[in-house]
């Protein structure tokens, strides 16, 4: 998905947020929004925006000299999530439909996403999962999703963000474990989990998990490592979680399902679909060859 016109106030305001985590000095703050609108009078907009995220906080981090300004914020919503997790797991095993819960519950996670809102709550986070486990959801593909689990023999699942990988967790515990291979962030970009974040979690004690060797918040392969290129390549069914991967990955002709809310005009516009739906979609390319 390339970049929208409506995509650059976006990189602004992050850029701004991830600034104020790290210092309260607005001199600082200046001079890094300054740096991004330079950067953006020469940007690229035939490129997905991880790409532009990654170039900025690439920038935001050699300015400030701050790796993970996030990191407490990931640390909170992983609690956050964990404190939840039984009650989840308990909703999902009195459902009618364990798969389609789980999937809805997944979905609820992905409102932890800093990138958007910085200023995410813990009440913001238990309303979203009311609300994702009663709203009109379109599971049309939901079978053809079965069908695909049940089908495949290597299952990567990319995860995005800190705390949502929990509900991550809540999915990944209705696949078949012995097929599923992990995929986190190689290194902290905005709230997206990493190798820490999937040990907090508890996956690495289910499942085989692997860091992409990228500091995109998406899946951009050419930034990934050689490793994860080869299980990208090798995968029968990938699950793409979030915005970022659904950015970066919209035009793959991989057999990906992707699972995120639409939290952003620019997002629900690519989408055909109102913002706040919840998405369980097939790659279009797939189906275009179908």
């Amino acid at each position: 998905m390339k970049i929208y016109i409506d995509c650059m106030p976006c990189f602004i305001r992050q850029a701004l947020d991830s600034a104020k985590l790290i210092t309260d000095d607005e001199i600082v703050h200046e001079q890094v929004v300054r740096h991004v609108l330079m950067m953006s009078a020469n940007l690229d907009m035939s490129k997905s925006p991880p790409e532009i995220s990654q170039q900025i906080h690439r920038l935001i981090r050699k300015m400030t000299n701050e790796n993970d300004p996030y990191r407490d914020l990931k640390q909170k919503f992983n609690k956050l999530a964990l404190r939840m997790l039984d009650e989840l797991e308990e909703t999902i095993s009195e459902s009618e439909n364990h798969l389609e819960t789980a999937i809805r519950l997944a979905i609820a996670g992905n409102i932890i996403d800093l990138g958007v809102k910085t200023s995410l709550s813990e009440s913001d986070v238990e309303d979203v999962i009311k609300n994702c486990l009663t709203a009109d959801f379109d599971n049309s593909q939901i079978e053809d999703f079965k069908n695909s689990i049940k089908n495949s023999e290597k299952i990567l699942y990319l995860t995005d963000n800190a705390g949502e990988i929990v509900f991550d967790r809540l999915l990944i515990e209705q696949l078949p474990l012995e097929k599923v291979t992990v995929a986190v962030r190689g290194k902290p970009i905005i709230n997206d989990a990493t190798m820490e974040d999937a040990q907090f979690a508890g996956l690495t004690e289910m499942v085989e998990v692997i860091d992409n060797g990228s500091d995109a918040p998406g899946t951009i392969l050419e930034s990934c490592s050689e490793e994860f290129r080869k299980h990208f390549e090798n995968a029968d069914l990938i699950i793409a979680k979030g915005q970022g991967n659904y950015e970066t990955l919209s035009e793959s002709d991989k057999n990906i399902f992707f699972i995120l809310k639409a939290k952003c005009p620019v997002i629900a516009q690519d989408l055909d679909c109102e913002i706040g739906r919840m998405i369980l979609r097939k790659s279009l390319t797939v189906l275009q060859k179908g």
